[in-house]
């Protein structure tokens, strides 16, 4: 975890966020606060308004009522490709990388957009050659350096992961928005996910939905559960897990065991 002591700053806001799909309510009056260099985890069970939250944030869904802002800014009702102009960037829940396309050549793509010209599609050839020392060195960085020239689709899945990593972090994000980042995952990959991320995030702000609580407690500085789409509890792990409400939403019980 990182040191949330020297991050007093709001990066991220939510006040009074809700959204109402045809009367039923999947997200309720949520007052959120992300602080800069840190990572904040939304969690909870099956159904508890996670995946629509995080939509919500990314800009993938409008709200009914309440408000986002982000660095300052309110960014209600903007689209993702503008947030993402301003460093917020989400990595999805499966792996969006280009399949076909080596794992270097998936980063130089995701650093065109340090050059401004990410839309001048005549001259990606030449601009990917320019890229490749710097797109080797972030594959160095989450432990693909052995596989700059294999497939995407040739990869393993925590592989995938990795190299959607690297793509992230090749945007230069001020804000990285990871959805399940080790969902389908084997333990193993598991485990080095979370250390790459635990290693590559310094200096990053993260929020993350996960359902892992064992990844939850290795990484996150502030804990957000959610249930039936409002805020059931806040804190960090301890706090959290030793919650009576959050014990009885995830297993139905309040004894601690």
């Amino acid at each position: 975890m990182q040191d949330s002591h020297q991050a007093t700053a709001s990066i991220l806001e939510t006040r009074g966020l809700t959204k109402d799909f045809k009367g039923f309510t999947a997200v309720k009056d949520v007052n959120l606060t992300v602080r800069e260099g840190t990572i904040h985890a939304i969690i909870g069970p099956n159904g508890a308004g996670k995946t629509t939250f995080f939509n919500l944030l990314t800009k993938f869904l409008k709200p009914t009522a309440g408000s986002i802002i982000y660095n300052g800014n309110n960014i209600t009702r903007h689209k993702p490709a503008d947030i993402a102009q301003h460093g917020l960037v989400r990595s999805f829940q499966i792996s969006a990388v280009f399949p076909h396309l080596s794992a270097r050549a998936n980063v130089s793509i995701a650093l065109q957009r340090t050059l401004g010209v990410s839309y001048h599609f005549w001259r990606s050839r030449a601009v990917l050659d320019q890229l490749q020392e710097q797109a080797q060195a972030l594959l160095d960085q989450v432990g693909l350096s052995e596989f700059g020239d294999t497939l995407a689709v040739e990869l393993a899945y925590g592989q995938k992961r990795a190299l959607e990593i690297a793509t992230t972090i090749a945007l230069e994000p001020r804000l990285m928005l990871l959805d399940e980042p080790t969902q389908g995952m084997s333990a193993e990959d598991v485990s080095t996910v979370t250390d790459l991320i635990a290693r590559v995030v310094k200096g990053r702000t993260i929020v993350m939905v996960e359902h892992n609580l064992n990844v939850v407690s290795t990484l996150a500085d502030t804990i957000t559960v959610l249930n039936r789409g409002e805020v059931l509890a806040e804190g960090n792990y301890d706090t959290v897990s030793q919650n009576p409400a959050v014990m009885e939403a995830y297993m139905g019980t309040t004894d601690a065991e």
